[in-house]
Formats: structure tokens, sequence, C-alpha cells
């Protein structure tokens, strides 16, 4: 019923006569288009490329062609009108990637400041309780008093504070940074403040106190300075505290859906920022979320786009003639209870498609299964021959796997184009994969394991998740602290993440007490009992 259509006599060879006047046409544009630049076509529709194949000999190659899902690595080439892309299109297009370049500039510029001024703002605190120590000695040294011992101890606890502050400092402010946020950390901002006013307040007491007066006391300045040091680290403590400790109790369980194909995960996060909470969460999407596989999500839109697609009914004749208009109603209504008769009956075709596709994975699998072990058997037969060689025959395990991978290359092949992993999974890859198994002696389930079930996204290759842009969408503010009932979307190139924080609920508990001589009981025999 799918290819049945209904026309009348006039419309038939009306049909006709248009369909061969439009060929014609079609024919003279295709000829005149052959002699014009190929300029004239304003845009081309590329769907994506396939994989890089596993196997490069001609042989495979051409039994690649006669697959039977040679149409899901094809590259489809199409041909639009000169009309589909307008002026305001380019123009907007152009605006987009200017906006777009002038913001990545706008933002490398103020990462670069950020980072020059807390250089600044480090050599400023390292240095100042030194220049209150040298600055005595080289304004007025013929005045000041000679450092004794208890001075003299004082002077070996700066220095030694100094450089507990300086290693301090670098292991928890000049870290390498793990992702660009869109906006300042607000605590970091605050200690920096915080750390500039103190300083400052010391300076502008030492010129005042030390400087104009020329205090010749030289014990009662270090201390001065001492006193500096250990205030800077309990700034640091402080830093510690807001920064590391704050977040470790957890607070708020969020939900984290992947809006493609529904994946979730939950996790538990303390007092952090919206921000801050997605770099969390993108952290470990990394290592828990299995790879995204936009292939499998393309099949499940075209099976329904075949069972759910409607008829479009045409009044070839017009509105004229009564009789032919009425037989048409009558036919377009018998084809639109044909259609919903077939929609009923969908759900059988849809259940034996996918019992046909588990039954081709599980004979793909299968004789995966038997030529890997195979070929770690011949991997093994070839390590117990070689004492026997001599030492140029033997190869290393780069060699051996190369050598191996030719009899099982087929059967992988196969697999992963029918479970649509073929783009995740390159020949070089594979490659090393398995020298990696044989030089640690790895069984063939362990080699395997890689290739039978998916796993997270830095297990394949760095073009999977390096460099990946991530855009935060949040209707509040994202240096606001995670709340209950928050929401804020994580989009990527080709999916997002939609994330959703419940509270931590508080949990009261109570003590019973239990008597220990509640438990005791009494076992009375009587004669009668027989035993």
């Amino acid at each position: 019923m799918d290819t049945e259509s209904t026309y009348s006599g006039y419309s038939h060879y009306s049909g006709r006569s248009r369909g061969s006047h439009r060929h014609g046409e079609r024919s003279r544009d295709r000829h005149k288009s052959r002699s014009k630049d190929s300029r004239s076509e304003k845009s081309v529709t590329i769907n994506t490329p396939p994989a890089e194949p596993l196997l490069g000999d001609s042989s495979l190659r051409g039994e690649q062609v006669q697959d039977d899902n040679w149409g899901e690595t094809t590259t489809a080439i199409t041909g639009t009108s000169e009309h589909s892309l307008s002026q305001e299109d380019i123009v907007r297009i152009t605006k987009d990637l200017e906006d777009s370049v002038g913001l990545d500039c706008r933002r490398y510029v103020a990462r670069y400041v950020a980072r020059s001024i807390a250089v600044i703002l480090g050599l400023l605190v390292f240095f100042t309780p030194l220049a209150f120590l040298v600055l005595p000695h080289i304004l007025w040294p013929e005045k000041l008093q000679s450092c004794e011992t208890a001075c003299e101890g004082l002077l070996i606890s700066v220095a030694f504070k100094l450089l507990i502050l300086l290693l301090a400092v670098w292991a928890l402010f000049f870290r390498p940074a793990r992702a660009g946020l869109p906006r300042a950390f607000v605590f970091r901002i605050l200690l920096a403040v915080l750390v500039l006013l103190f300083v400052i307040s010391y300076w502008l007491f030492y010129s005042v106190r030390i400087l104009d007066s020329q205090d010749m006391n030289y014990q009662g300045i270090v201390q001065y300075a001492v006193s500096l040091v250990d205030a800077l680290l309990f700034i640091h403590y402080l830093a510690v505290v807001l920064l590391e400790l704050r977040q470790l109790q957890p607070c708020f369980s969020v939900c984290v859906t992947r809006a493609t194909d529904g994946e979730t995960r939950h996790y538990n996060l303390g007092q952090l920022s919206i921000q801050r909470a997605a770099l969390a969460i993108i952290e470990r999407y990394y290592c828990d979320f299995p790879i995204h596989n936009p292939a499998l999500l393309s099949a499940s839109k075209s099976r329904a786009a075949k069972h759910l697609a409607g008829l479009k009914v045409y009044n070839v004749d017009g509105p004229g003639n009564n009789a032919s208009a009425g037989m048409a109603q009558s036919q377009s209504r018998a084809m639109i209870a044909a259609a919903a008769r077939r929609r009923d009956t969908s759900h059988n075709e849809l259940y034996y498609e996918e019992a046909e596709h588990e039954r081709r994975v599980r004979k793909r699998r299968a004789r995966l299964v038997v030529a890997v072990e195979e070929a770690f058997t011949h991997i093994k037969r070839m390590q117990e021959e070689e004492p026997k060689k001599a030492p140029g025959d033997v190869m290393d395990p780069r060699e051996a796997a190369q050598a191996i991978f030719p009899s099982m290359a087929r059967a992988l092949q196969k697999y992963l184009r029918t479970t649509k992993q073929q783009h995740c999974h390159s020949m070089e890859s594979i490659q090393q994969h398995l020298a990696f198994c044989i030089t640690n002696n790895l069984t063939p389930k362990a080699f395997l394991e890689s290739y039978l079930s998916p796993g997270p996204t830095l297990q394949y290759g760095k073009d999977h998740w390096l460099g990946r842009r991530w855009t935060l969408i949040s209707e509040a503010s994202v240096t606001s602290g995670l709340k209950d009932g928050s929401i804020f979307l994580l989009k990527c190139v080709d999916f997002s993440l939609v994330v959703t924080s419940k509270k931590i609920p508080y949990v009261q508990m109570s003590e019973e007490y239990i008597d220990p001589k509640s438990h005791k009981f009494v076992l009375r025999l009587q004669s009668e009992t027989s035993v």
C-alpha cells in the first residue's frame, strides 16, 4: 500500500508530459552546468565521513563494498539551490564568527591579566618581610643596635617561615589550570583583596613608626616582620579552608542526564558555585559516562521517521471536476485508513528488527571471540619457540601485533560495524592496544573488553575529548552557590547534559535501649514429651 497511487487519465498523461518536460530541462541545465565554473553551487551538505578503515589492503576494501552495512558509512553529497543561503545569513554567520573570536580574545586577555596580577601580588607578599629587614641596614646602619642571640633566632624563624609559605602558596595557587571558567572565583578574589589590604596596612605602619622615626631597636623590627609572616601563614590556612576543605562535605545530590540517549548518573557535591559544580561534573563525565555514539541515535531516528511518516494527498485535477474529486477523496480516505492500520502493527516490525539485530551481534561477537583466541594461541606458540630462534629473529610486541592483526581484523571490522563503533577505533589504536596486551601478557578476554562493551570517553583517542568546548547555561548567576532545585545545562557540540540538584536531607537519629534481660527465656520440658 506504500507505493500505490491513483490518478485520472488526464492527470496521468499530463503528469507524464510535465515529467518529460522537467526531465528535458534538467538535462539541459546539467549540460550547461558542466561548462560553467563549479562556483555556481552555493552550498553543499556533507554527512559525517566514515571512520578510518581497519584494513588497508585492496581485497578487504573490495569485500567492504559487499558488506550489508555499507550504507551506514557512505558519504552522501547533495547540492542545494543557489537560494538556500541568503546574503543575510552570510552576514549573520560572519558576525557570529567575529563575536566568538572577540570573546575568545577577551577571555585570553582576562586570563593573562589575572595571572599577572597573581604573580605580582605573590612577589609583593614574599619580598615585603625581607624589605622590612633590609631597609634599616641601608638607610641608617650606624644607628642600629646589634642583633643578639634572640634576634638571630627570630631571623632564622623568618627564613624558615618564608620558605614554608612559598611552598604552600605554590602548592595551593600555582597549579596548572584544569579548565577555563566563564567567571572569576569569588573566594580567590576575596583572599587576594584581604592579602593586599593586609600588606598595605603593614607598609603604612612601617613607614610611619619605623622609617620616619628611624627606629634603632633592630630586634623590634625583626619581631614586626615575624608578625607579618605569621599573619600571612594564617591567611593561607584560611585559603585552604575556603578553597579545599569547605567543599569536601557532601551537601547536594545532583542528577546528570545526557539529553540524547538519557544516560544518567548521580553525584554528591559540597558547597560549590554553579560554575565549579559544572567543572566537577564534566571531569566526572569523562570517567563515568560511556562514550557518546551518535550512530545509534541516527538509527533510531530513521526508524521513527519510517514508521511515523504521514501521507500527502494531492488533487491534480483541480476543484472543477466534482466526480473525480469525490473519487480521489474516497481513495485518499482508504489510503489513510490503510496507513493507520500499518502504524498499529509497527511494533511487530520494531520487535523483529531488534531481534534480528541482536542475532547478528551475537553471531559477529562469536566469530570475533574465536578469531582473537586463535590469534593469541598463535602468539603463545611463538613465545614458546623464541628461545630456539636466533637473536635477530625475535620479534618485539609491536611486530607481533602487526603479524597477527590481519587474522582477526575482518571479524573485528564486521563486529564494530554491526555495533556502530567503527568511528571510535582506528587501525592504529587497535594495534597499539594489541601490542600492549602482548607486552603485559593479557588474556584474549582482556583484549576484547575494550570492544565488546563501550567504555568511558577517556579510554578512547584524544580527538573524542581533547579541547572540547562546553557552554554553561543557567538562569541563576554562575558564581552563586548550589541550591535545592537548581537546574543548569552543559552544552557541547554533539549533545548536552541537564543537571538538577537536590539538597541532602537532615538526618535525625535517636537511640533506643534494649534491656539485655529481655532476651532470656526458659525452656520447660514435660515428662510426656517424646525426645
